[in-house]
Parts: structure tokens; C-alpha cells; sequence
């Protein structure tokens, strides 16, 4: 009967956490209104959100709610929605959504158009060869010279060579983008400009000794678009030697740390510019780092707020005029001797802790495994049914859930992952290795230790949009001790880059004779 009810208060912590957050809220707002204002009637620059608990949480989390710090004018400085709205927005946070929107525009507009524009000069370039050949036809047709079999040859070549040419541009450079850049790519650019002017020019050449004096010859003309296809093909071996394979030989090693827990990775890069080293780092942050939880980083702070609020300060001798900074200095004291004993306190709590953390590991283990071993007696079970009567995957994984729920549930809480996994996400997980014939183990193996960013819901760890900040510009080649930064909302990735050290290799000959030794034996032994 106890533990029915404690199940039920178990699952219902969503419901009480939202009307406590409500009163909270209601308490909070009166309280402010109550405060007095500053001497120098200064409004603070502060704003306060209130954020929504994640979707479809397993379960409420009681142990590790904190109420966000809110300044004394948060009445002045805040607009809140009235009416049926349980939400507050600032007027920062408004002018900071108006700006991303903003942001955002401008990133699309700089897309497109460098997509419209690359778009439109590959079509010239892949027109301008057929043109070349078709316009003395079209022009002057009666005035051309026959095209012998060396020239019909010709049309094969070229267009065998436009096709290469086709592909490998499509290869190399019809990619969906993986992300918007603050400035343009260099080498690309780069690109683009001589592809431009390479064509320019031949067309140039074209108009001024074919068009304009009619050249008869035509197998010159053709031999002259074939030269064009032949340029193409090697600016675009040049684009493959700029783009891909400079940046495959490392030259630096980037440490990542992440700001908040430490975490640190490190990775090798080439030749690349800071945008793009920048741009590598991210694509690997979301596969080795673990993800970000901050709910592991409240335990210092309510550990120093536990400190505190176990000191009792009481000024009896000193005049009002004084009692702030006797205060003051009774609390500096008392911190100071309770200085030594603070290190006690962390060592027996990070024990408690690990010894929690064991126990419930080892309960859910147990329910994971008796809840498989009802799995292989469903399906021994299920055989024996008619094909319409058989369970799937889905119905399996509903079914022996309730039995791990709980001891999941404990665990999750005790070690602060209960914001990224959500009912529904365990089931599909249970009902994937249900499908599978995966072992507990397996089943376990996302929930036992932190994972990747990347196997966690999109929607709880993906940032939107990231900052890149570096003293220097963020087009120019990364060099030794260079130091960028990665910012989001909650964090920040710090990159130190450090070159290779040149290393030399020295070569030392080892004579094959000098291995071999003579064994001498004396002809009087002891037996």
C-alpha cells in the first residue's frame, strides 16, 4: 500500500512542481513590488526568464530544483504577459529574439546569394564551350570550311570532358552546407574570381578574332573550345588540391575545453582557417564530448549556500550605523574557521554519494535483467500463439517497462540525467533492442554513463547558433598559440591551437655481427 503511494507521488511530481512554481512565482512578484528602491534611483539591467520544465519528463525533479536569483527591481525591468500566460520576457530579451531574427535574415540573404552566384557561373561555364562550337554554325554556316574526321573527333572529346567535368563539380561542390560562416571561404572565392576572368577573357578573345572577322576555319574554332574544356579541367584539379587535400596533412593540435566542467578534447588540424578550424571543432564537439549537464555544476553552489546558511550572526555591542560591517566581519571570521573542516564535509558528501549511486546501480541492473529474462519468456510464450495474437516490439516494451520504472527512475535522479531522457524516449530505446535481441547490458549501456551530444534529443542539447570570437580575423590561417572561442547560451568552448614540433629522425646502423658470441666450454665440470 506504501509503496503504490509513493509511486503515485512519484509520477505526479510534474503536476506539484508546476503549482509550486505558480506560488512561487505569485510570492516572488509581491515580494519585489515590496522592496524599496535604491538611493540612487538606478534601475538594474537585469532580466529574468522563467523556463518551462523539458517535455514529458520521467519524472519530477525535486532534488535538484533551484529558484533563479531575481534582482530587486524585477517588477520595473520586466514585462509580463497577464492573463492566462505563465511566462515573463524582458525587454532585453525582446530586443535580443528582434535581433536574431534580424541575424537570421542576413545569413539567409548571404546564402542564397553566393549560391545564386556560383550557380549562375557554372552555367556559363558550361555553356560557353557549346557555344563556342555552335555559334559559327548558327552564323555563318555557308562560309565554314568542311569538318573533316579530326574535327568530328573532336566534338567526342569534348563532350566526354564536359561530363568529367560535370561530375567533379558536382562532386566537389554541390554539397549541402553544413553551416552558415561569418565571412566567405578565401580559397572558393578565389576560385570563383579566376574561373571568372579565365572565361572572361576567352570570350573576350573569342568575340574580337572569330566573331568579328569570321573565322572559316572551323576545326581551329573547335580545337579552341576543346582548350577551354582542357583549362577547365585542370582549374578544377586545382580547386580539389586548394579545397580538399591541403587540409588533410596536420600541422596543429587544437585543445577544446569546455568552460563550465573542464571536459576537454584534442583534435589534429591542417591548414585551415579559423572559421573552419572552428567549424571542425563543433563537428566533433557534438560526437566526443559528453553532453552538458547543468545539473552536476549546482552541487558546489549548494554546498557554499548550505555553509552560509548554517552561520548565525548575532551584533550586539555595535551601534546600527556599524551592524552591516560587523556583520561583515562575523561572517568573514566564522567562514575562515570553518575553513579546515569544509574539505571533511565534501569527502564524506562525494562518498554518500558514490555509495548511492552504486546501490541504485546495482537495483537497476537487477530489474533490467529480470525484466529481459520476462522478455524471453513472452516470446517462448508467443510461439506457441496464432500469428494474429503475437505481440510487437512496442506492446513487449510497454509490458515489462513497470517493472524498471522505478529503479530507473531513482537512478536517473541520483545522477542528474533525468532532463534528458523522457518517458518516451526510454520505451523507443527498450522496444529498439527488443527488435534487436540486444542483451540488459546493451539496454543499459545509454544510461549508466554519460553518452556523446549526439545520442541525446535534438531538442535538448542542440544550439541554434554558436559565436565565434578571436582577436584575429576569423578568415586568416590558424598559427601557433592562437586562441578562439566558441559561444552558446549555457557555454562556452575555449580552443588553444599549438603547432607539431618539427621532429627529426636519425638513422643508427647496428652491425649484424655483433650479435653473435662464442660459447666456450671447459672440458673439467662439476657434475
Amino acid at each position: 500500500m506504501s509503496a503504490a503511494m509513493d509511486t503515485e507521488s512519484t509520477y505526479s511530481g510534474y503536476s506539484h512542481y508546476s503549482g509550486h512554481s505558480k506560488k512561487a512565482h505569485r510570492q516572488g512578484s509581491r515580494d519585489r513590488h515590496k522592496s524599496p528602491r535604491s538611493k540612487d534611483g538606478s534601475r538594474s539591467e537585469k532580466s529574468v526568464t522563467i523556463q518551462t520544465p523539458p517535455a514529458e519528463p520521467l519524472l519530477g525533479n525535486d532534488a535538484s530544483r533551484t529558484e533563479e536569483g531575481q534582482d530587486d527591481n524585477w517588477g520595473e525591468t520586466t514585462t509580463a504577459i497577464t492573463g492566462t500566460s505563465e511566462h515573463s520576457i524582458s525587454q532585453e530579451d525582446i530586443a535580443r529574439i528582434s535581433k536574431d531574427l534580424e541575424d537570421s535574415v542576413e545569413l539567409d540573404c548571404k546564402r542564397y546569394l553566393g549560391l545564386t552566384v556560383a550557380a549562375v557561373l557554372g552555367l556559363l561555364v558550361f555553356l560557353t564551350p557549346i557555344a563556342f562550337i555552335l555559334l559559327p554554325q548558327i552564323l555563318w554556316r555557308d562560309d565554314l570550311e568542311p569538318c573533316g574526321t579530326v574535327c568530328e573527333g573532336l566534338f567526342i572529346s569534348v563532350a566526354f570532358k564536359l561530363l568529367i567535368l560535370l561530375i567533379g563539380t558536382w562532386a566537389l561542390f554541390f554539397r549541402q552546407p553544413k553551416a552558415d560562416m561569418p565571412r566567405v571561404f578565401v580559397f572558393r572565392a578565389l576560385l570563383l574570381v579566376l574561373i571568372f576572368l579565365f572565361v572572361f577573357s576567352y570570350w573576350l578573345f573569342y568575340g574580337v578574332r572569330i566573331l568579328d572577322s569570321k573565322d572559316t576555319n572551323y576545326q581551329g574554332i573547335v580545337q579552341y573550345a576543346v582548350s577551354l574544356v582542357d583549362a577547365l579541367l585542370f582549374i578544377h584539379y586545382l580547386a580539389i588540391v586548394l579545397l580538399e587535400l591541403r587540409q588533410l596533412q596536420p600541422m596543429f593540435t587544437v585543445k577544446v575545453v569546455r568552460s563550465t566542467d573542464g571536459e576537454s578534447r584534442y583534435y589534429s588540424l591542417g591548414h585551415l582557417s579559423i572559421q573552419r578550424a572552428a567549424l571542425v571543432v563543433l563537428e566533433n564537439y557534438y560526437r566526443d564530448f559528453p553532453v552538458y549537464n547543468p545539473a552536476l555544476l549546482t552541487a558546489s553552489k549548494s554546498r557554499a549556500a548550505k555553509h552560509m546558511a548554517g552561520l548565525k550572526v548575532y551584533n550586539v555591542d555595535e551601534g546600527p550605523g556599524n551592524n552591516a560591517s560587523g556583520q561583515s566581519r562575523a561572517m568573514i571570521a566564522a567562514a575562515a574557521r570553518r575553513r579546515d573542516s569544509s574539505h571533511n564535509e565534501l569527502y564524506y558528501e562525494e562518498a554518500d554519494h558514490e555509495r548511492r549511486v552504486k546501490k541504485r546501480r546495482a537495483r537497476l541492473v537487477v530489474a533490467v535483467e529480470e525484466a529481459f529474462t520476462h522478455i524471453k519468456r513472452l516470446q517462448a510464450e508467443e510461439q506457441q500463439k496464432a500469428p494474429g495474437e503475437m505481440m510487437d516490439s512496442r506492446e513487449a516494451a510497454q509490458a515489462i517497462f513497470p517493472s524498471m520504472a522505478r529503479a530507473l527512475q531513482k537512478y536517473l535522479r541520483t545522477t542528474r540525467q533525468q532532463q534528458y531522457h523522457s518517458m518516451e524516449s526510454i520505451l523507443q530505446h527498450l522496444s529498439f533492442c527488443i527488435t534487436n535481441n540486444m542483451t540488459p547490458k546493451a539496454f543499459l549501456e545509454r544510461y549508466l554513463s554519460p553518452g556523446p551530444t549526439l545520442q541525446y534529443d535534438r531538442d535538448r542539447w542542440f544550439s541554434k547558433q554558436w559565436t565565434l570570437v578571436s582577436e584575429e580575423a576569423v578568415t586568416s590561417g590558424l598559427q601557433d598559440g592562437i586562441v578562439f572561442v566558441l559561444k552558446c547560451l549555457d557555454f562556452s568552448l575555449v580552443a588553444n591551437v599549438k603547432k607539431i614540433p618539427f621532429i627529426k629522425l636519425s638513422e643508427e646502423f647496428i652491425d649484424p655481427k655483433s650479435h653473435k658470441f662464442v660459447l666456450r666450454l671447459q672440458s673439467e665440470t662439476s657434475v
